[in-house]
């Protein structure tokens, strides 16, 4: 039976996968550069004041915990997603010779649930997943010896 649709949507949501996981360490490396440069600590802090000018510095460092915080939930986000990634690959792998679709199918939902609940790559792989679980292999029609003395015709009562 062909797997194909399970294969296309497999490697769709990979390929978004991939780009999730770039975007989430590209955003990691901006939030640790603006953390840790003290100018722009120091504009920061400038313009923090220049809109309210009681904050005190403990207020300041309170917006500093925020990046700590932000930080730490972008690399949740980066380690769900290579979860997800590494499920996506050995489902993937399960389905592509046909080999264990029910295990490929449950290995993409779980994949799905880890790279977010509602996103594209995560739809994806609900699809792939429910295509592995209802495709049924075509029946074969076996030919059948008939021991036909009538020859087709229809037979006497």
């Amino acid at each position: 039976m062909s797997r194909t649709a399970e294969k296309i949507l497999s490697i769709f949501s990979v390929v978004l996968t991939t780009i999730g996981v770039m975007i989430s360490f590209a955003s990691l490396a901006l939030v640790t550069y603006l953390k840790s440069d003290p100018l722009i600590q120091k504009e920061f802090e400038v313009e923090m004041l220049l809109i309210d000018p009681t904050l005190t510095p403990e207020h300041i460092d309170m917006f500093y915990g925020a990046f700590d915080i932000i930080g730490g939930v972008i690399w949740f986000i980066i380690i769900s997603l290579i979860v997800s990634l590494i499920l996506t690959i050995i489902g993937m792998v399960n389905i592509w010779k046909n080999k264990n679709p029910k295990l490929a199918g449950i290995m993409f939902i779980i994949a799905g649930l880890t790279a977010g609940i509602l996103t594209l790559s995560s739809i994806l792989l609900y699809i792939a997943a429910i295509l592995c679980f209802t495709k049924k292999a075509s029946l074969t029609h076996e030919t059948q010896f008939v021991d036909d003395k009538y020859d087709g015709t229809m037979r006497p009562l």
